[in-house]
């Protein structure tokens, strides 16, 4: 991606996501404080992620799980009994995601690119992979796209952990190379509408 396109993609994000949190900051207190009532936790959920360059940040999101003794891996499934009620529908309206209007804000996220991951796969990327380590992850894009019902997915296989790092994961990479390699502001906002839609 060309400096100039870099810069483009940067100054979308400042401004849109200002004008995000100055119209549904509010909405976004809302759902905090119902998630902590729901989940007895903080509202909202912080975890490391990798990101640009591999520097780790922490994701915001609503919460949208409880505590389950013994339960500890990060491949979540439509099954995951952690997942409450309402939970279910922060993750299935994707309202979850609204928070991360202040990681695009701070500059550790974009509106559209790879989704930020923990760690033990993006920043494992070798070679021309690594490409997907030079631009900011993403609340969207073409990979979560392709992969809207990914829970629903996992929660069909036997070992969702083994399918996700075996088949999900390494078309998620090609997609997002395939994203960086033909990269226009335009077809972000074809994503960004996509996926509000």
């Amino acid at each position: 991606m060309s400096p100039t396109n870099k810069f483009i993609k940067r100054a979308f994000d400042l401004v849109v996501s200002a004008i995000g949190l100055l119209f549904f900051g509010w909405l976004i207190l809302i759902c905090a404080v119902l998630a902590r009532l729901d989940t007895g936790l903080s509202g909202f959920f912080k975890q490391t992620r990798v990101g640009k360059d591999t520097k780790l940040f922490k994701v915001y999101k609503l919460r949208s799980m409880r505590n389950i003794e013994g339960v500890t891996t990060t491949v979540s499934t439509s099954k995951d009994p952690r997942i409450t009620k309402m939970g279910a529908f922060w993750r299935k309206s994707k309202l979850d995601e609204l928070p991360q209007l202040i990681n695009v804000f701070k500059g550790e996220m974009s509106f559209v690119g790879p989704r930020p991951d923990v760690p033990g796969f993006m920043d494992k990327l070798e070679g021309e992979d690594r490409v997907l380590l030079d631009i900011r992850p993403g609340i969207t894009g073409p990979a979560s796209i392709y992969f809207k019902d990914e829970e629903a997915l996992l929660a069909a296989q036997v070992d969702p952990e083994k399918y996700n790092a075996e088949v999900i994961w390494p078309k998620k990479v090609e997609l997002n190379k395939e994203y960086i390699e033909n990269y226009s502001i335009f077809k972000d906002i074809g994503y960004i509408i996509k996926t509000v839609l």
